[in-house]
């Protein structure tokens, strides 16, 4: 028999036997081995879990990041806030000013209707014009619109757009000039109205002296008694337009249009009630050819003149507007309504009016 014999007969050769027992000495390479601690261990978690199935090699998921829904919605608002502020930087003061609405255009035209009603708000010290239309008007001659000028009659078109600039000088200089709004006499318009001309001269001469319905100053400036009325602030709010044609004899004809708007409080108190007298006053001027009529260079004749006006006081004239407070105001609000806002209706108060005090719908 040879070194090993199979089941079925055969016998292994002498090297297989002993390759055999060389191996069981040494083992054999792919004998198993006892699995260590750790191995037991994580495969004892893997049999605890559930099968999820085989994952592809592409299948892998990272992990999301948290959605911070809030942070990135503050972004978002604060970058669109900063884009309207680089835009529109005037309307945000507005907004933080008080103030509904952009300033208006410029008129250059009557307007067809009067402006909107403001909600109902109480004018204080710092926002004298809140709840009018006039709080979104231009301030001073800012708010007169003066047209291109053109030749017309004797004047080329550079004296036309002079005497444009001084026919608004002269209602800056009546209605707009703080020491004549003090009640000083209003020299510097004066020296604008031609020397010449009897009938206002005479006005001029009586009316700051002993004022009446017929020669009274407020026909043609605004004044306030500064013992009894303080004016609140630096601003009277203004709107209106200049227009002109050929007139008479070859003059240049300057009409004016424009009302004005004066905050004011009593004098006597400390108080915090305010007032606003409204004034809209319709001024025809004539440049007149000094080679036709009789007049000084840089003066022009007063052709005709109108206004309309609110909260400035009914009764003797003073030669002053006299605002009503308190129970005053009750007894002074009778006579027309009138709006005094409303610039779309020619002006209705001509020289003199007799008695009759107009009241304001809203002012």
């Amino acid at each position: 028999m040879g070194a090993g014999t199979e089941p079925d007969g055969s016998s292994r050769s002498d090297e297989e036997w002993e390759r055999f027992l060389r191996e069981s000495v040494a083992g054999a390479a792919d004998a198993p081995k006892e699995p260590s601690a750790r191995a037991r261990a994580v495969a004892k978690r893997l049999r605890a879990e559930p099968d999820r199935g085989p994952q592809g090699w592409r299948s892998y998921t990272p992990p999301q990041p948290k959605r911070r829904t809030g942070w990135y919605a503050a972004g978002l608002l604060a970058s669109l806030v900063l884009l309207v502020i680089a835009l529109a930087p005037g309307r945000i003061v507005d907004l933080f000013a008080g103030t509904d609405s952009p300033p208006l255009p410029a008129e250059t035209t009557r307007p067809t209707q009067a402006p909107p009603v403001e909600a109902a708000q109480r004018p204080t010290m710092d926002e004298p014009f809140r709840g009018s239309p006039a709080a979104n008007w231009a301030n001073g001659a800012a708010g007169i619109t003066v047209p291109k000028a053109d030749a017309v009659g004797w004047m080329s078109a550079a004296e036309v757009e002079r005497a444009l600039a001084r026919s608004r000088d002269f209602l800056a200089a009546s209605a707009l000039d703080r020491q004549v709004l003090r009640g000083q006499r209003p020299d510097k318009a004066i020296a604008l109205i031609n020397p010449h001309q009897k009938d206002v001269q005479n006005l001029l001469k009586t009316a700051f002296r002993t004022p009446s319905e017929k020669n009274d100053p407020l026909l043609l400036f605004s004044r306030f008694q500064p013992s009894r009325t303080h004016l609140v602030g630096d601003i009277v709010k203004t709107r209106g337009r200049l227009t002109y044609r050929e007139g008479k004899r070859g003059a240049l004809q300057v009409t004016a249009d424009v009302t004005f708007v004066y905050p004011v409080t009593r004098a006597d108190e400390g108080g915090d009630e305010i007032v606003r007298t409204i004034v809209r006053r319709e001024l025809v001027l004539s440049w007149d050819d000094p080679d036709k009529v009789i007049t000084e260079p840089g003066t022009f004749s007063i052709v005709s003149y109108k206004y309309d006006m609110t909260n400035g006081g009914c009764g003797t004239p003073t030669g002053y507007f006299t605002p009503p407070f308190g129970t005053d105001r009750q007894t002074d609000e009778t006579g027309t309504q009138i709006d005094p806002y409303d610039r779309s209706t020619p002006v209705g108060r001509g020289e003199p009016s007799g008695d009759e005090c107009r009241r304001a719908t809203r002012s």
